[in-house]
């Protein structure tokens, strides 16, 4: 029977369709209870629910990367959602955000203070999921990994005591919860630092197919020489007709290239040679501030079933790029909504001193592809595909992951080495002896030394 001593739902109940609801329909979320948290007390209870009748605790905030996530089906979900939301430090350059804040609000609050925060490509991403998975930020290049740039993190541990974890405060718990893989507890608050940030250039520039290959070639060799300051992708976009999209946009294979420069002749030694290639179809790239930055990859706000893979690459030089080109484009028939090639190096490929378990990565492009069943090919289409592109991009694959962008619990993942998994697994057995969180640790498919 329910415990009406606490706030849990169960099935059937619309608290728990509201607790368990996620981003990425992939991966539908059917715990044996669930509730969304409020409250440390809550967290307190659920954890005392969960730890007397054998259940797992797991916790989620939007679940984005649901579609990537074990069964819940013995466990208790806990879907923090404490009010407050941000606070800005603004003379210490510090957003305290509570769990649960997506990270519009923290770019909201933190931009009239001319600052910016290290967020990824969607501002309706949680921004704590986020931060503890690594976090490939836009302005990555420049900053490295965004969880580097956690000050303090505050969680509920498996005893039901709340703590604060930095530097100096249990150090070796915060280095494993900092990109870790989750399972150490729930986590109620970060702080991480902002960086100064006013006159950005940021934006999307689309070409139709007949320009793919002089875009994506000239793109490609200045990912060689970029600055630092510049952070980028490449997508290919095989977009549906739905009233939403842009028109020019839904005429068959487009190839954008979308990013953020923190300065301006870093974007017009981008976009000059490209913009001389041929006309934009749509061109979005403008000078702004960071408040404008979460919305230039138009990432999709609504909830979907999102099907892909990933793979962090070594330099894949014209030949992988000409090979992902003929997978992906016109004529291909990719059932692949998006297929993107996100730039890393600089500062992303640096290991950090003072960093968590997860502080670069070391490859030179991040490669995602996804597909959406309702809208293009069945799953197994979707899938099949996918496994195509892998082989085709296989002699590059570095064998690593980055852990937000994992879509499938079938698909490879492996961002931490074997010294460092056991490392985190000391750890876990520390603050969490009975294996309570267990569930909740981002298991690794693939291993590499």
């Amino acid at each position: 029977m329910p415990d009406t001593t606490t706030p849990l739902a169960f099935p059937g109940d619309p608290a728990y369709a509201a607790a368990t609801s996620v981003y990425n329909l992939a991966g539908p979320a059917r715990p044996a209870a669930a509730l969304t948290a409020t409250s440390v007390a809550d967290i307190r209870a659920a954890i005392g629910y969960a730890s007397a009748r054998g259940h797992g605790v797991r916790v989620h905030t939007t679940g984005h990367s649901a579609g990537a996530a074990p069964s819940m089906a013995d466990a208790v979900l806990i879907r923090p959602r404490l009010p407050g939301g941000v606070e800005i430090d603004a003379d210490r350059r510090v957003a305290r955000v509570l769990a649960g804040t997506p990270w519009n609000d923290v770019v909201e609050a933190a931009a009239p203070h001319g600052l910016a925060a290290p967020h990824g490509t969607s501002g309706t991403v949680g921004a704590i999921g986020y931060l503890l998975h690594g976090g490939v930020s836009l302005y990555g290049r420049k900053l490295g990994l965004a969880a580097n740039h956690i000050r303090s993190v505050e969680l509920v541990t498996a005893d039901g005591v709340l703590r604060r974890v930095s530097a100096a405060e249990d150090p070796e718990l915060f280095w494993a919860v900092r990109g870790g893989g989750g399972g150490l507890g729930v986590v109620t608050a970060v702080e991480v630092g902002l960086f100064p940030a006013r006159d950005l250039v940021a934006g999307a520039a689309f070409w139709s197919w007949e320009h793919a290959e002089a875009v994506v070639g000239a793109w490609y060799d200045w990912t060689l020489r970029a600055p630092e300051e510049v952070s980028t992708s490449l997508r290919v976009m095989n977009l549906p007709d739905l009233p939403e999209i842009p028109p020019m946009l839904r005429n068959g294979p487009v190839v954008c290239v979308a990013g953020v420069a923190l300065t301006a002749s870093g974007a017009e030694e981008l976009l000059d040679p490209l913009r001389a290639i041929g006309e934009p179809v749509l061109d979005t790239w403008q000078k702004c501030g960071p408040e404008a930055v979460p919305d230039i990859h138009m990432d999709p706000d609504e909830p979907g079933t999102f099907i892909g893979d990933h793979m962090l690459l070594a330099d894949p030089g014209r030949e992988g790029i000409a090979a992902l080109l003929r997978l992906t484009g016109e004529g291909s028939g990719s059932p692949l909504i998006a297929v993107e090639l996100r730039q890393l190096g600089g500062r992303m490929g640096l290991a950090d001193p003072d960093g968590g378990a997860l502080d670069h990565l070391d490859a030179h492009l991040a490669y995602m592809g996804a597909g959406v069943p309702e809208l293009r090919g069945t799953r197994a289409e979707i899938t099949g595909h996918c496994d195509k592109v892998r082989a085709a991009l296989g002699p590059w694959d570095t064998g690593r992951t980055a852990p937000g962008f994992v879509k499938g619990l079938d698909r490879p993942r492996a961002h931490l080495s074997e010294a460092g998994i056991r490392a985190v697994e000391r750890v876990r057995a520390r603050v969490d002896p009975g294996g309570l969180f267990r569930g909740d640790a981002m298991p690794e498919t693939v291993t590499a030394s």
